[in-house]
């Protein structure tokens, strides 16, 4: 996944920092830095942080990189239920 932060639009307001402290931290009151290549399983935290933007300043693009191991753990997932009784 990558992630663009518009840093003109960000307002220092820290919830990516709180929601992500491992891809967003705060440099002083209002500079933010922040890892735009942030690893795979950082990517519920940083999809919070994401909604959790006040002013929409982050943007995340998943790869397809990403969305292959998404329908992977989705398969492992379908397969462990389906020996059940009928």
């Amino acid at each position: 996944m990558r992630l663009v932060v518009d840093l003109n639009r960000c307002q220092g307001y820290a919830q990516c920092a709180f929601l992500a402290p491992d891809v967003f931290a705060m440099h002083g009151d209002e500079s933010l830095l922040y890892n735009p290549e942030a690893a795979a399983e950082q990517q519920e935290n940083v999809a919070r942080a994401v909604a959790a933007c006040p002013v929409g300043a982050i943007l995340l693009e998943i790869t397809d990189e990403d969305m292959a191991g998404m329908v992977s753990q989705e398969a492992a997932g379908a397969g462990a239920g389906s020996g059940g009784q009928r």
